[in-house]
């Protein structure tokens, strides 16, 4: 732990400096953020998920700077030329940026027109000209430095030698990297065209053909883009900034008189500076920053549709049939029991001649019968609404259908984790297993698939993937832990994302419940081999035993809190069960009694609040929703219907929308209210049933736009 990056982070995100400290120091201990968050809050000062991560973030930014500032002064030690005053400016920088702009000049670097021009030995010449005295006679001077044999036989050849090593002095100077860097970005525009001939293939670019946006104002969306089209080699971009202004502002930094002979060339190797050096390298600074500022914002757009989704309301433990629609190939349709077990497969066809109709009728009403089937889930993908139609006049009795958003399923389906789950299974009975399983419990299914592959989110495959990954990462962990995860019925998948896991430790405990039966106790999980106790520690509290010998163990109690417990218990006069089906026996617990160094009242009101509702599932419950009738394809739209649906993705610019016509629908930003809104996710939430007004459909480009406002 540096205690300076302590101080330093305690100041930004305005915390006291034990607080930060606290924090780093159970990260550094092993300690993740959501047992951080859950079962340290009197060694933090009960900081939440977000604060902790923001904290673990600066603090390896910091380090990465301090090693970045280590290699600096290693080498330009190397070099001979740190003198005091350059180290002290290169400890002083607070950014990577600052940091590079004092490295430039002494950064190795290919042989430049500067270096060749002070191999000939013009490098006096160029500083006596940067001086700019006013007796200094540049042409007498100059004719002092021909020489045919280095191939400087003219005056203009020796000035120009010198203007090329002042230009690169200008292009290193740190100050006037800031100034034009700021220029840039206060200042500077985007600018796109479309290549030549392009026009036709890169259709869905066209928005950007002829684009122009100031950078300070340009949306992430929009860069993302303009970028994404420069990629696929549709759209030429550029970073441009007003040259009058960057080129007095370099003239300011170096021309010290104007009256000078000196002067002239140094206003000439001022403009040459820019234009070939500067002005290309601060423009390719601003696309990385301009990137990295779009990926950060598309990155938490992406961290909260997946937090949204991951956390949407499960159906819950009811047997379910899933069904993955097809025309021409058929409908799988799978049967899970209440647990998400695969029971059975069958394949039918709704729409090749009258006899497979029939079969098809017979063998989903057998199945459903059978079964006793709770809920039908339909993916939403092509043929859904046909299928749903089918199904709807079947009249099944009590049948509960449900379109389940597919997104991804086919990623699932196709991947290693589906491959060792149904090895004998062909891909598309495993897609009609996830639909429903997805309906069943959204968390425990979407774990098995990259997020980036779910549908949701923006540009999620053109942003840093290293640092999404991370994003991702700590979101689902998060949800996951939030929610808890039953160790003997949870997948390998789950469990791996449970605090103190990971993929090695969750495989053990499937191993070891394999081969030894269910868990009995949270205890006993100490018994799975290489199952530390710093594992347990991290890992017991979200992982629940139920039905098993501790009823505490099937709730967020964490075991090293059983004994206070127990002592509510006895000084309540009734057993810990009590205590958990009784508030009258809550009721008389004075929590202020049982605090102690360790154990404060955060955590004695989180446990009494737990016994209150053990394991409690923190997700809504489940609303069914239905479409409506007769508009099954994009064809039977019309301006101005008014639709139900629910809200699939939510980027920057608006939310999309499926209404049932297997195209979602985009409520644009500026739609969704008569007011003005900030952002789509101030208004819509994913998963959200709304009821929105057909404002235009363009069949060409299959696009649907929706409104919510009140016309």
């Amino acid at each position: 732990m540096i205690l300076s990056h302590v101080r330093k982070t305690a100041v930004e995100l305005n915390l006291k400096e034990n607080q930060v400290s606290s924090v780093v120091e159970l990260l550094e201990g092993g300690s993740t953020i959501p047992f951080i968050a859950r079962y340290r809050k009197e060694v933090t000062n009960s900081l939440d998920e977000v604060v902790i991560t923001s904290i673990r973030d600066r603090v390896k930014q910091l380090d990465e700077l301090d090693k970045r500032r280590a290699v600096i002064l290693e080498s330009i030690e190397k070099q001979g030329k740190l003198t005091l005053e350059l180290k002290d400016k290169i400890n002083k920088a607070e950014t990577i940026t600052e940091l590079e702009d004092l490295y430039l000049p002494y950064k190795p670097k290919r042989r430049t027109r500067g270096m060749i021009a002070k191999e000939k030995g013009l490098e006096p010449l160029a500083e006596a000209i940067f001086k700019q005295d006013m007796a200094f006679e540049v042409a007498k001077e100059a004719l002092k430095y021909i020489d045919a044999e280095k191939e400087i036989g003219t005056v203009e050849l020796v000035l120009a030698g010198a203007r090329d090593i002042i230009a690169e002095w200008v292009n290193e100077h740190a100050e006037a990297r800031a100034r034009i860097r700021e220029l840039y970005l206060s200042k500077g525009t985007f600018h796109s065209k479309v290549i030549k001939g392009k026009e036709a293939e890169g259709v869905k670019f066209q928005d950007y053909f002829d684009w122009k946006e100031p950078v300070a104002q340009a949306p992430s969306h929009r860069v993302l883009a303009a970028r994404r089209g420069e990629k696929e080699s549709f759209l030429l971009l550029r970073v441009l900034a007003p040259e009058d202004e960057a080129h007095r502002i370099l003239e300011n930094i170096f021309v010290i008189n104007n009256r000078s002979l000196s002067s002239t060339e140094v206003r000439l190797a001022v403009e040459e500076g820019y234009k070939r050096l500067m002005s290309p390298s601060i423009e390719n600074e601003i696309r990385l920053i301009t990137k990295e500022k779009a990926d950060d914002d598309a990155i938490k757009t992406f961290q909260v549709n997946l937090r949204q989704l991951l956390m949407a309301a499960p159906l819950g433990p009811k047997v379910v049939m899933g069904i993955d629609p097809g025309l021409r190939t058929g409908c799988k349709v799978s049967i899970l029991n209440a647990q998400g077990k695969f029971l059975e497969y069958k394949a039918v066809y709704l729409t090749q001649g009258k006899h497979q109709e029939i079969e098809a009728e017979e063998t989903l009403r057998h199945l459903y019968k059978k079964h006793n089937v709770e809920a039908i889930a339909i993916g939403n993908g092509t043929a859904s609404r046909e299928t749903e139609a089918f199904i709807r006049a079947l009249k099944l009795p009590e049948a509960k259908i449900v379109m389940v958003n597919e997104s991804g399923a086919s990623y699932y389906s196709a991947s290693d984790v589906a491959r060792r789950e149904f090895p004998d299974l062909d891909i598309t009975v495993r897609g009609a297993i996830s639909i429903g399983r997805r309906l069943q419990d959204p968390l425990a299914e979407l774990v098995k698939s990259d997020p980036k592959n779910i549908g949701i989110g923006q540009y999620q495959h053109d942003v840093d993937q290293t640092k999404l990954q991370t994003a991702l990462d700590d979101i689902t962990m998060s949800c996951v832990n939030n929610v808890g995860v039953d160790i003997n019925t949870a997948s390998r998948e789950l469990l791996m994302y449970v605090s103190g896991l990971g993929p090695a430790l969750a495989l053990a405990i499937v191993e070891y419940r394999n081969a030894k039966g269910p868990f009995t106790s949270r205890e006993a999980i100490l018994e799975v081999p290489r199952f530390s106790v710093k594992a347990f520690e991290q890992a017991a509290g979200f992982l629940r035993v139920m039905n098993g010998d501790d009823p505490l163990d099937a709730s967020a109690v964490h075991p090293e809190s059983y004994g206070v417990v127990k002592e509510f218990a006895k000084d309540a006069q009734c057993s810990v069960m009590d205590l958990m089906r009784n508030d009258k026996f809550r009721s008389r617990i004075d929590l202020k009694k049982y605090v102690t160094e360790r154990v404060g009242l955060p955590t004695l009101k989180d446990i009494l609040s737990e016994l209150a509702k053990p394991g409690r599932d923190p997700r809504a419950q489940f609303e069914f929703v239905s479409f409506k009738d007769g508009v099954n394809a994009i064809e039977d739209l019309a301006v101005d219907m008014i639709l139900p649906g629910v809200v699939t993705n939510i980027t920057d610019f608006g939310a999309f929308v499926d209404i049932g016509v297997h195209q979602d629908g985009l409520i644009h930003i500026s739609e969704m209210s008569d007011r003005f809104v900030k952002h789509p996710s101030d208004v819509l939430k994913l998963q959200q049933k709304v009821s929105a007004r057909v404002k235009e459909v363009d069949l060409k480009r299959k696009r649907i736009a929706l409104s919510l406002k009140t016309k």
